[in-house]
Protein backbone atom coordinates (compact mmCIF):
# COMPACT_ATOMS: atom_id res chain seq x y z
CA UNK A 1 0.00 0.00 0.00
CA UNK A 2 1.40 3.63 -0.99
CA UNK A 3 0.66 6.32 1.49
CA UNK A 4 2.67 8.67 -0.62
CA UNK A 5 5.51 9.37 1.91
CA UNK A 6 9.36 8.33 1.53
CA UNK A 7 9.93 5.44 3.25
CA UNK A 8 7.46 5.13 5.78
CA UNK A 9 8.92 8.56 7.31
CA UNK A 10 6.10 10.81 7.21
CA UNK A 11 7.41 13.00 4.76
CA UNK A 12 5.97 13.66 1.62
CA UNK A 13 7.67 12.27 -1.62
CA UNK A 14 8.51 14.48 -4.20
CA UNK A 15 5.36 15.16 -6.70
CA UNK A 16 6.54 13.79 -10.18
CA UNK A 17 5.94 15.20 -13.58
CA UNK A 18 5.79 13.33 -16.65
CA UNK A 19 5.95 14.04 -20.26
CA UNK A 20 3.45 14.93 -22.03
CA UNK A 21 2.70 12.76 -25.16
CA UNK A 22 3.78 14.50 -28.16
CA UNK A 23 7.61 13.22 -27.58
CA UNK A 24 6.09 9.88 -28.07
CA UNK A 25 3.97 10.52 -31.08
CA UNK A 26 7.11 11.85 -32.27
CA UNK A 27 9.46 8.64 -31.64
CA UNK A 28 6.81 6.97 -32.98
CA UNK A 29 6.69 8.47 -36.40
CA UNK A 30 10.28 8.17 -36.63
CA UNK A 31 10.57 4.56 -36.27
CA UNK A 32 7.58 3.99 -38.50
CA UNK A 33 9.79 6.22 -41.15
CA UNK A 34 13.13 4.34 -40.82
CA UNK A 35 11.87 0.72 -40.34
CA UNK A 36 9.44 1.32 -43.28
CA UNK A 37 12.56 2.94 -45.30
CA UNK A 38 15.10 -0.34 -44.48
CA UNK A 39 12.53 -3.41 -45.53
CA UNK A 40 12.01 -1.70 -48.68
CA UNK A 41 15.50 -1.39 -49.39
CA UNK A 42 16.26 -4.56 -47.86
CA UNK A 43 13.13 -6.21 -50.09
CA UNK A 44 14.68 -4.58 -53.02
CA UNK A 45 18.14 -5.16 -52.65
CA UNK A 46 17.52 -8.94 -51.58
CA UNK A 47 14.77 -9.34 -54.59
CA UNK A 48 17.20 -8.23 -57.00
CA UNK A 49 20.61 -9.85 -56.42
CA UNK A 50 19.67 -12.64 -54.36
CA UNK A 51 16.31 -13.44 -55.82
CA UNK A 52 12.40 -12.78 -55.37
CA UNK A 53 11.94 -15.38 -52.27
CA UNK A 54 14.48 -13.21 -50.13
CA UNK A 55 12.96 -10.13 -50.45
CA UNK A 56 10.56 -11.12 -48.06
CA UNK A 57 13.41 -11.08 -45.47
CA UNK A 58 12.43 -7.06 -45.80
CA UNK A 59 9.67 -8.16 -43.30
CA UNK A 60 12.06 -8.36 -40.58
CA UNK A 61 12.18 -4.60 -40.21
CA UNK A 62 8.71 -5.04 -39.99
CA UNK A 63 9.05 -6.88 -36.43
CA UNK A 64 11.68 -4.51 -35.32
CA UNK A 65 9.04 -2.20 -35.70
CA UNK A 66 6.04 -3.82 -34.01
CA UNK A 67 8.77 -4.55 -30.86
CA UNK A 68 10.01 -0.87 -30.92
CA UNK A 69 6.69 1.10 -30.55
CA UNK A 70 6.13 -0.57 -27.45
CA UNK A 71 9.56 -0.31 -26.41
CA UNK A 72 8.72 3.11 -26.93
CA UNK A 73 6.13 3.40 -24.89
CA UNK A 74 7.58 1.88 -22.09
CA UNK A 75 11.02 4.14 -22.49
CA UNK A 76 8.71 7.57 -22.46
CA UNK A 77 6.49 6.22 -19.19
CA UNK A 78 9.77 5.89 -17.66
CA UNK A 79 10.81 9.83 -17.33
CA UNK A 80 9.51 11.85 -15.20
CA UNK A 81 11.17 14.78 -13.17
CA UNK A 82 9.88 16.58 -9.70
CA UNK A 83 10.27 20.13 -8.70
CA UNK A 84 12.12 19.95 -4.75
CA UNK A 85 12.60 22.56 -2.31
CA UNK A 86 16.51 21.80 -2.93
CA UNK A 87 16.88 20.33 -5.73
CA UNK A 88 15.44 19.06 -9.50
CA UNK A 89 15.13 15.11 -9.89
CA UNK A 90 15.08 13.79 -13.18
CA UNK A 91 14.13 9.88 -13.40
CA UNK A 92 14.78 7.69 -16.63
CA UNK A 93 15.23 4.33 -17.61
CA UNK A 94 13.41 0.96 -18.25
CA UNK A 95 15.86 -1.47 -17.79
CA UNK A 96 18.25 0.59 -16.10
CA UNK A 97 16.43 3.03 -14.03
CA UNK A 98 18.64 6.40 -13.86
CA UNK A 99 17.99 9.16 -11.33
CA UNK A 100 20.02 12.49 -11.62
CA UNK A 101 19.68 15.42 -8.98
CA UNK A 102 20.65 18.61 -9.82
CA UNK A 103 20.91 21.01 -6.83
CA UNK A 104 19.77 24.45 -7.75
CA UNK A 105 22.76 26.25 -6.45
CA UNK A 106 25.08 24.17 -8.67
CA UNK A 107 23.07 25.56 -12.12
CA UNK A 108 25.16 27.58 -14.08
CA UNK A 109 23.08 27.59 -17.05
CA UNK A 110 19.51 26.63 -18.55
CA UNK A 111 19.11 25.67 -21.97
CA UNK A 112 15.69 25.68 -23.78
CA UNK A 113 15.95 24.18 -27.21
CA UNK A 114 13.86 23.04 -29.73
CA UNK A 115 14.58 21.79 -33.41
CA UNK A 116 12.38 21.79 -36.16
CA UNK A 117 10.72 18.14 -35.83
CA UNK A 118 10.26 19.33 -32.50
CA UNK A 119 8.63 22.67 -32.90
CA UNK A 120 6.91 20.75 -35.67
CA UNK A 121 4.82 19.06 -33.38
CA UNK A 122 5.10 21.84 -30.55
CA UNK A 123 7.92 20.45 -28.08
CA UNK A 124 10.73 21.56 -26.26
CA UNK A 125 13.54 20.61 -24.40
CA UNK A 126 15.34 22.02 -21.20
CA UNK A 127 18.99 21.36 -20.90
CA UNK A 128 20.48 21.89 -17.69
CA UNK A 129 24.14 22.57 -17.24
CA UNK A 130 26.37 22.59 -13.94
CA UNK A 131 29.92 22.89 -13.42
CA UNK A 132 30.60 18.99 -13.08
CA UNK A 133 29.46 18.30 -16.87
CA UNK A 134 28.90 14.26 -15.86
CA UNK A 135 25.85 15.81 -13.99
CA UNK A 136 24.41 17.80 -17.02
CA UNK A 137 20.69 16.79 -17.72
CA UNK A 138 17.88 17.48 -20.15
CA UNK A 139 14.10 17.22 -19.96
CA UNK A 140 12.75 16.02 -23.22
CA UNK A 141 9.24 16.77 -24.80
CA UNK A 142 7.73 19.39 -23.01
CA UNK A 143 5.11 21.43 -24.00
CA UNK A 144 7.02 24.87 -25.15
CA UNK A 145 5.20 27.26 -22.36
CA UNK A 146 6.11 24.61 -19.42
CA UNK A 147 9.67 24.39 -20.68
CA UNK A 148 10.08 28.46 -20.43
CA UNK A 149 8.07 27.85 -17.32
CA UNK A 150 10.56 25.75 -15.82
CA UNK A 151 13.81 27.39 -16.91
CA UNK A 152 12.92 30.37 -15.06
CA UNK A 153 12.28 29.08 -12.14
CA UNK A 154 15.41 27.00 -11.99
CA UNK A 155 17.11 29.84 -12.86
CA UNK A 156 15.71 32.10 -10.43
CA UNK A 157 15.99 28.80 -7.71
CA UNK A 158 19.82 28.56 -9.06
CA UNK A 159 20.43 32.27 -8.43
CA UNK A 160 18.52 32.42 -5.01
CA UNK A 161 20.46 28.99 -3.22
CA UNK A 162 23.85 30.84 -5.22
CA UNK A 163 24.08 34.00 -4.16
CA UNK A 164 24.98 32.19 -0.30
CA UNK A 165 28.13 31.10 -1.92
Amino acid sequence: MDTGTEGGTGRAGPAWVGLPGGLLTVRRLLLVLWMSLFAVVTALVLGLTAGPGWAALGGFWLLVLAWGWGMLARNWRSWRYAERADDLLISRGVLWREETVVPYGRMQLVEVTSGPLERRFGLASVQLHTAAAATDARIPGLAPEEAERLRDRLTELGEARSAGL
